[in-house]
């Protein structure tokens, strides 16, 4: 049903495994993991045009709070008459509030893709979703743009001992479909690769909330709701992550450790590059009013009606 999403991102994850396999290997676990990264690497760099406009949407949004409540003020009693007017307020700054969730309505449906491409390479398992195959049933048919040979290579794949399609809850049925492929992996082995990936992933969140909640303005930070989804950034979600950890498959671990070092270094280019932009408009602006504003002591400019001498 989400083959339009399914296939693009079996596609990128194809080249870069191909890409990586041709120095390290088909069969390497590196060369797996390396794809993955490079998979979020990808389509964050897709998006990077409208995370920059999300930005700018953002403070464009801080600028206009006083506005917008001075509007809320006004109209209280007339919830019709302050949605024309919030609209028109918006169009006159040229401000578009579906920008600010863009990028983050885009990269669902990619993890989902990527979520379920990973999964359908062990489709051994007969939970929800599960098509209950037989090892050998699995290791011989192909996944959306993976041919067999692509998938043999994943099942034979290990990272650190573990493959990276298996979680610590995996049950036991999963775990030995990789029988024929590199011998069935234990839980611990599972847990000493998975684990460390869930501490660096959540603390990868948090500090990315961190560095978002001290560039809010003050006004935000007044914010009840902007207080409460703070607090949720910075401690819930990151703990949410550790709880969810055991259920969720390395390589998707390895998405999100991967998704959170690419945020943190976007946040710092995108920002610094807006503050550039602001700061050389200010200078500009700056400039134009000084160059416009009579120096003292000066004779102000007249114009050519001005310098026409008095007709008697």
């Amino acid at each position: 049903m989400l083959d339009f999403i399914y296939y693009p991102v079996s596609a990128i994850l194809w080249f870069w495994h191909k890409a990586f396999g041709a120095v390290l290997g088909p069969d390497n676990g590196f060369a797996w993991a390396l794809a993955v990264v490079f998979l979020v690497f990808t389509l964050r760099l897709l998006l990077l045009a409208p995370a920059i406009r999300q930005v700018r949407t953002t403070r464009q949004m801080q600028k206009l709070q006083p506005q917008m409540r001075a509007l809320q003020k006004r109209y209280a009693g007339d919830r019709r008459q302050l949605t024309v007017e919030m609209q028109k307020l918006q169009k006159e700054h040229g401000f578009n509030p579906l920008m600010g969730c863009l990028p983050a309505l885009v990269q669902a449906p990619v993890f989902i893709g990527l979520y379920h491409v990973l999964s359908s390479f062990t489709r051994t398992g007969t939970g929800v979703g599960q098509l209950a195959m037989s090892p050998v049933a699995n290791a011989n048919t192909p996944n959306y743009v993976f041919g067999v040979g692509d998938v043999q290579s994943f099942l034979n794949a290990r990272l650190f001992g573990a493959p990276i399609s298996v979680a610590i809850s995996s049950p036991q049925s999963t775990l030995e479909s990789f029988a024929s492929h590199g011998g069935v992996p234990s839980v611990a082995t599972i847990a000493a690769v998975a684990i460390p990936l869930m501490v660096i992933a959540g603390l990868a969140t948090h500090f990315n909330a961190r560095a978002s909640l001290s560039r809010q303005s003050p006004e935000a930070a007044e914010n009840p709701q902007a207080a409460i989804m703070g607090k949720l950034a910075l401690w819930v979600f990151p703990l949410g992550l550790l709880v969810s950890g055991p259920f969720l498959m390395i390589a998707i671990l390895l998405y999100w450790v991967s998704n959170n070092v690419w945020t943190y270094a976007q946040q710092h280019f995108v920002f610094a590059r807006i503050d550039r932009e602001e700061a050389a408009k200010l200078t500009a602006d700056t400039d134009r009013r000084a160059a416009a504003t009579p120096r003292p002591g000066a004779r102000p400019v007249r114009g050519k009606q001005d310098a026409r001498p008095l007709q008697r």
